[in-house]
């Protein structure tokens, strides 16, 4: 039997573009190593599942992915954040907006969104293999006005070998491998010609250097800004909410600036600075101290800075600002309350690595763009492959960006099959 399509990769691309064409005719075969589809989508928004981002501003939502971004122009004017809500709607998912624009189902749980997918795949009769890992893919090259690849036959891990007239490669990046997504893919592709932008992991926590960090584990931090510097020198910086982790820093602010400290990393030492009091310039911040101080003028230091700092907070900085934990509160100097108000603004941490992929929640890198056609989303390298979601060298922030580009790429993939 040759299929129309055979999908290799049962995640929210492959899921989408499956349907998609199986919508529009084609008979597609959808492949999935693990014993159930969507395993990946399951734990995406903490189990809640950000489908997407309802920013209505075409431009805006382009702007979060970088200078790759224009690749989605295309793809997201044919399926776009607001036909992907009327899409869940319709298989039974209702949705609503949260902060920033989120987009999450109004049950709160992914099992919601995949089981949608799966409604949708089994109404437009889909062949669905489960526990089937692809082992090898077969090419060849064939005559024309270009020498092209071109992919023949698939081989399984019980030997079996299919074909079909098109492939579409859905495999994902590197992150989460425990949940199948082990940069097979970008391993095949490149045997084929492909060129990968080396993968690294994204949306990631950072591990600091520091052995005080295991004492601040669990300690949630709202409403303030992180800056990375390198070489003395404000590299980037987020306002928002942060959490302390055993060995680092992850929350938010952390992973949309997780990619940028990647790459800064392999320049050279990175450092980050915290600053408690973002909405207090530096002399307001002193007045209020100096306010708090006088409340406090017959007390201990250590007893000192229970409406400045969370209490898990409170030992640390007394320890790194140098004053004696016994002293009276008016017998600290200028001086002493000059290092308490930098600690407060200038909180600083050295940043030793990633996380790594382990608990990466996407991948940055993946295949060239240029080699990809984004009105199709077909191999320009190989004739008969189409390629869709995370393996391409695409990447937002949070808050459902990175979910959309499966479900747009997936959708546009699916939709020129036929």
């Amino acid at each position: 039997m040759i299929y129309d399509l055979i999908v290799i990769g049962g995640g929210p691309a492959g899921m989408m573009a499956a349907g998609r064409a199986a919508e529009n005719g084609a008979h597609v075969l959808l492949l999935e190593k693990n014993k159930q589809l969507g395993v990946k989508l399951l734990i995406t928004g903490k189990g809640r599942c950000n489908i997407t981002n309802a920013e209505p501003e075409l431009k805006k939502f382009i702007n979060q992915y970088g200078s790759n971004g224009k690749f989605l122009y295309s793809a997201l004017n044919k399926f776009s954040p607001e036909e992907t809500i009327i899409f869940f709607n319709n298989l039974g998912v209702a949705t609503k907006i949260e902060r920033g624009q989120r987009v999450f189902p109004v049950s709160n749980r992914a099992d919601a969104v995949l089981l949608a997918l799966i409604k949708y795949l089994n109404k437009n009769q889909v062949e669905i293999k489960l526990n089937t890992k692809v082992e090898k893919i077969v090419s060849s090259r064939v005559l024309g006005t270009r020498d092209q690849n071109r992919i023949e036959k698939i081989i399984l891990n019980d030997d079996q070998e299919l074909r079909a007239k098109k492939y579409l490669m859905a495999t994902g990046g590197k992150s989460y491998p425990a949940t199948g997504s082990d940069g097979a893919g970008f391993k095949w592709l490149e045997k084929m010609g492909h060129h990968i932008i080396e993968p690294r992991p994204a949306l990631v926590g950072i591990v600091g250097q520091e052995n005080w960090l295991k004492d601040l584990e669990g300690l949630s931090l709202k409403n303030v800004t992180i800056s990375v510097y390198q070489n003395n020198k404000k590299m980037d910086s987020r306002f928002g909410e942060a959490i302390f982790t055993a060995g680092g820093l992850s929350g938010p602010i952390i992973l949309d600036m997780s990619k940028k400290i990647a790459e800064l990393l392999e320049k050279g030492q990175v450092s980050l600075k915290i600053d408690f009091k973002p909405a207090l310039d530096e002399k307001t911040l002193d007045q209020r101290i100096q306010s708090d101080f006088l409340s406090f003028k017959n007390k201990m230091f250590k007893n000192s800075l229970a409406w400045l700092l969370p209490q898990k907070m409170i030992a640390l900085i007394i320890k790194l600002s140098g004053i004696e934990t016994e002293k009276k509160v008016n017998m600290i100097s200028k001086l002493e309350r000059q290092k308490i108000l930098d600690l407060l603004k200038n909180f600083t941490l050295q940043v030793k690595k990633t996380a790594g992929f382990g608990s990466a929640i996407i991948t940055a890198g993946g295949v060239d763009l240029k080699e990809v056609d984004p009105e199709t989303m077909h191999s320009k390298i190989i004739n008969n492959l189409i390629l869709a979601g995370e393996i391409l060298d695409l990447d937002g922030p949070t808050g459902g960006f990175n979910l959309q580009v499966c479900w747009s790429s997936g959708y546009v993939a699916g939709e020129n099959i036929i």
